[in-house]
């Protein structure tokens, strides 16, 4: 075929053949020669964050042992109840709350910075684990020892917040993961719930470590180990955090929480469904990087 002999068409099969070889070299070529542009441009957005931090916030050189970080989208409403139950220490160590509100339309960020919380706001909506990493960099370019991570609706119960920190003080574990089912939850779709236990038997599968809430939020980690995760992920960042920690050999434990219904609102992470063909997507291609 390729010398353009005997059969009828031959020239033309050949260059749809060759056309398309081309085609997927210029395709790769591509990919690689652009792969660099969103790290870079997540590198930029977090370090305008820690700009504007330093800038609202100049007397806070050193923060809390414990830093609470919180991502926040049009969570008015919500986010400011939930801030009125966060303790001032958590283990007899000193607490700040860093609330992370990811371009909220609303009054998300005022709400907030009057409960008390500092307050970053980022310039464009990117999704939770992208505003994770913006807070997780100011954490630890301020010298905080240990973060949590919650959500902004109230799902998460502050007074729980010892349960996750002592075991990473006892340096049991360098990552505690709250579960739900391990503690109690209020009643939630019972797709998602079965769609929890699937995603925990894959990710055991794919690295040997034993879960059983991979998707819980509410999670405590020294940060130092943040050092040493490569996240990614703008919105579902829970497996991701989970895969990588597993990969390169972090201890990680769990501790049982509450897991409440938000208290208004709704999730911004989408239906049963395209949430569950997201998560498992996000679960592969982690693993697969």
């Amino acid at each position: 075929m390729f010398f353009l002999e005997r059969e009828q068409f031959t020239r033309l099969i050949a260059i749809l053949i060759l056309s398309n070889l081309g085609l997927w070299l210029l395709v790769i070529y591509t990919r690689i020669r652009w792969s660099h542009h969103p790290v870079q441009f997540d590198q930029l957005v977090r370090n305008l964050g820690v700009s504007d931090f330093d800038r609202r916030y100049p007397e806070m050189k050193t923060l809390p042992p414990v830093v609470v970080v919180i991502p926040a989208y049009e969570e008015e409403g919500n986010i400011g109840v939930m801030l009125g139950k966060m303790p001032e220490k958590v283990c007899d160590l000193p607490l700040a709350v860093l609330v992370i509100d990811d371009g909220s339309p609303d009054d998300t960020a005022r709400e907030a910075a009057e409960a008390g919380a500092l307050v970053v706001s980022s310039a464009m909506n990117r999704g939770g684990g992208a505003a994770l990493r913006m807070g997780f960099d100011i954490a630890r370019q301020h010298g905080a020892e240990i973060v949590v991570t919650m959500d902004a609706d109230g799902q998460h119960l502050p007074d729980e917040l010892p349960r996750l920190v002592e075991p990473v003080l006892r340096r049991e574990f360098d990552i505690v993961i709250g579960s739900r089912l391990l503690g109690e939850r209020e009643s939630d779709s019972a797709v998602r719930y079965v769609g929890i236990h699937v995603f925990n038997w894959l990710i055991r599968l794919l690295t040997s470590v034993r879960i059983s809430d991979c998707s819980n939020g509410y999670r405590a980690f020294r940060v130092e180990t943040l050092a040493r995760l490569v996240l990614r992920q703008d919105q579902f960042h829970t497996s991701e955090l989970i895969i990588e920690a597993a990969k390169k050999g972090i201890a990680i434990g769990e501790a049982p929480v509450t897991v409440m219904r938000r208290m208004s609102g709704e999730s911004k992470k989408g239906r049963d469904l395209s949430y569950g063909l997201s998560f498992a997507r996000t679960v592969l291609k982690t693993w697969w990087r």
